[in-house]
């Protein structure tokens, strides 16, 4: 009789106070640093505006590369069928 009569008593004790008094105790905690949060998203979409414009300033370079090889390839077609009349 000792025995079962001591068992429920810890566990009973042990499962009720401890779990409901430590949860809402850091979950208020836990509301405060947030607004902290708040001030530092708007600086990231700032800086994700920058990369993005300097990804746009490659992409004339590589069309200014492909005018120069077919410039390069008319002129020899044309000089090739001069000699020949």
């Amino acid at each position: 009789l000792p025995p079962p009569y001591y068992s429920p008593s810890p566990k009973a004790d042990y499962k009720s106070p401890p779990p409901p008094y430590y949860s809402p105790s850091p979950k208020v905690d836990y509301k405060s640093p947030p607004p902290p949060y708040v001030y530092n998203s708007p600086p990231i979409p700032v800086y994700f505006h920058v990369p993005k414009v300097e990804y746009k300033s490659p992409s004339p370079s590589y069309v200014y590369i492909s005018p120069p090889t077919i410039y390069y390839s008319p002129p020899p077609k044309v000089e090739y069928k001069s000699p020949p009349p």
